[in-house]
């Protein structure tokens, strides 16, 4: 899965802009975010042991879920060159195999002062918000150039 990308400046941003994309999340997703991030919590890779939780079954990491949201921002709104400066997150629901995440990320707020941009993240799955939080991310400026040193 890879977003074509879109290079949005600042001064391309509006209120209320919003991208979206989804993401069917599989079996070697999460065990390849594991492999990668090293927490390999047996909730997340084994069935025998994530059938005796609350879950029932194997969920995904939340990060994982989270980093879908990174991917919109560093691909589609703001897209390449956007700096991430924070980010708050609300886990609400687990996510499951097979389980199509949609991910929206909507401005809803304008810095022009810092080329900062909020923005609103939700993540759900058939309706249900199964996470949420707010990302301060800078964004390039169209009318800001690098000056070579001599």
């Amino acid at each position: 899965m890879f977003l074509e990308l879109q290079n949005l400046y600042f001064e391309d941003l509006t209120l209320g802009r919003i991208e979206r994309m989804s993401k069917t999340v599989s079996s070697s997703d999460i065990v390849g975010f594991a492999e990668l991030t090293g927490d390999r919590n047996p909730i997340h890779l084994s069935q025998h042991f994530a059938a005796k939780t609350p879950f029932g079954g194997r969920i995904a990491h939340g990060l994982y879920t989270a980093s879908l949201i990174s991917a919109v921002l560093g691909t589609r709104l703001p897209g390449p060159g956007a700096i991430y400066i924070s980010q708050t997150l609300n886990f609400r629901a687990p996510v499951r195999i097979d389980d199509t995440v949609d991910v929206e990320v909507k401005v809803v707020e304008l810095i022009p002062e810092r080329y900062r941009a909020r923005l609103s993240c939700v993540c759900s799955v058939k309706g249900e918000v199964v996470l949420d939080g707010e990302a301060l991310v800078k964004v390039p400026s169209s009318g800001v150039q690098k000056v070579a040193s001599a």
